[in-house]
């Protein structure tokens, strides 16, 4: 069972149906007692950093999510739920992130928000788990404003570029996000949550 953690902010049945089609048994949840029973955890997400780490801190949801990852239960964090994972946003004069990954999240500038559209990797790692079968050059769907600044350059899986070549994706050991949609990227998205369901 995967749980897709619900903080009312992301197209969440889209993700459940992707996954789904990719072969898992997927639950919507906003209980974090949920996220030790599953066997794994996805943490989407559109819109801004500071409402959805409200919405997550008063849930009890941030030490569960820290726990499952130290725990080394595979987890997914789709487009704000990338971001979340990083220490602090520039949004409205900063906001703290769940910390989990070193660096900041900052906004695009000079360029018309949001990157929204149609977009290629640029893979930067050859041996990640999440992206096998996954070609350098591959199509996906982004719709943002901000972008992940990671402090560690070891953990970016993929690049992209948007007047700046920015951090797609990060890979660290059962943790892998990404600043795009899966769920909108057709064929190579679902091979992405096919590749995250079979680990």
């Amino acid at each position: 069972m995967i749980a897709i953690i619900d903080y009312g902010m992301g197209n969440l049945r889209s993700v459940q149906k992707a996954l789904e089609k990719a072969g898992a048994r997927a639950s919507i949840t906003q209980n974090a007692d949920d996220l030790a029973k599953a066997q794994k955890i996805v943490l989407p997400g559109v819109g801004a950093m500071r409402p959805a780490m409200e919405k997550l801190n008063s849930m009890g949801m941030p030490e569960a999510i820290r726990k499952a990852i130290a725990g080394k239960k595979p987890f997914l964090g789709i487009c704000l739920g990338l971001q979340l994972l990083f220490e602090k946003g520039d949004e409205g004069g900063g906001v703290t992130g769940l910390g989990i990954l070193p660096g900041t999240v900052g906004r695009f500038t000079k360029l018309k928000v949001p990157h929204m559209g149609w977009n290629q990797l640029i893979l930067k790692k050859d041996n990640c788990p999440f992206l096998k079968g996954i070609s350098n050059g591959a199509n996906v769907y982004f719709c943002h404003s901000y972008y992940a600044q990671p402090a560690d350059p070891k953990i970016v899986a993929t690049a992209t570029g948007y007047g700046v070549e920015f951090t797609s994706s990060v890979w660290k050991d059962n943790l892998f996000a990404v600043q795009f949609h899966p769920e909108k990227s057709q064929a190579i998205g679902l091979k992405i949550l096919e590749n995250f369901v079979r680990l």
